[in-house]
């Protein structure tokens, strides 16, 4: 059996049981009728269908059992798992771009540079393993990169963009370096002597995007949406503190306990006149001074 035909049995059996949980005979009878559309022979043993589990498993680290009672084979999902809802994303994403390869037209892709990505696979190895990182790092405000030595410690996924969360080895602090402006990575076979003594989720636990307010309290912040507004931010919450305060048809009000920091100024302000800050005031009178501003750019 050839290499195409076996990811087509395994993109099949996963798409199969992701619907429901099914017997051997069920996802059996699913191949050979596909097989038959593709002209391929996908029908299998179930031995050699316990193989294809494992194999599943180790390749998309998604997980098939058995149900005893119910005698089906189904995946077991691990709600608190981002990375298997990544996996499973990333699953369907490249399913849909393999099927409409041979069109010339029925997607289109947001135009724009890698954001960094080629380097994800050496840096995941340098954090698993505790190894150094050196590389040339390009900071928007600086003409020329500079040269960093770091201890990787995690990876954090913001906007489309990967960031590398590492203790620099100057000043021994834990930053942040936008995987798109590294250049000349290399990963040293040395092991890291510097661990963090900051727990990173618990770091970033009251923060919007990247930025994070290390010496400071999070604050109640109340945000007021236009009910039209108030749907998308139903359907994709700002934060996982999110609660709901006020939704009726004139308003959609929502409280979030955060760091009210430059990123979570950019978004609010990207949305226009469809929200408003109700609190904390200080952060509602900066936002109302930037459009000031940003209104006199417009004043003849």
């Amino acid at each position: 059996m050839s290499k195409r035909e076996t990811i087509l049995r395994y993109n099949l059996i996963i798409n199969t049981l992701r619907q429901k949980g099914s017997t051997f005979k069920e996802i059996n009878n699913k191949l050979a009728y596909h097989g038959e559309l593709e002209d391929y022979n996908l029908a299998i043993s179930e031995r050699t269908f316990i193989r294809d589990r494992d194999d599943i498993r180790s390749l998309y680290g998604i997980d098939i059992q058995y149900d005893q009672s119910q005698k089906v084979y189904y995946i077991k999902y691990d709600d608190n798992s981002e990375i298997q809802h990544h996996l499973l994303e990333a699953f369907d994403t490249v399913n849909a771009f393999k099927l409409s390869s041979n069109l010339s037209s029925g997607i289109y892709f947001q135009k724009r540079k890698p954001k960094g990505t080629e380097n994800l696979y050496g840096l995941v190895h340098a954090i698993k393993n505790k190894l150094v990182v050196t590389f040339d790092y390009q900071k928007f405000y600086e003409d020329k990169p500079s040269h960093r030595t770091v201890h990787a410690i995690a990876l954090k996924e913001y906007r489309s963009r990967w960031y590398l969360m590492a203790i620099n080895d100057k000043d021994d602090i834990v930053k942040s370096f936008g995987l798109d402006r590294i250049s000349q990575l290399s990963i040293s076979p040395n092991k890291s002597n510097k661990r963090p003594q900051v727990d990173i989720e618990e770091k970033y636990k009251h923060c919007f995007g990247i930025i994070c307010g290390d010496n400071e309290e999070p604050e109640q912040i109340v945000l007021s949406f236009t009910p039209f507004q108030g749907q998308y931010i139903k359907s994709m919450p700002l934060h996982y503190s999110q609660k709901i305060l006020i939704d009726n048809d004139n308003e959609y009000r929502i409280e979030l306990k955060l760091h009210a920091t430059h990123d979570l100024k950019m978004e609010i302000l990207s949305m226009g006149d469809q929200v408003k800050v109700i609190q904390p005031k200080w952060f509602a009178d900066e936002i109302k001074e930037t459009l000031e501003c940003s209104l006199e750019n417009y004043k003849v």
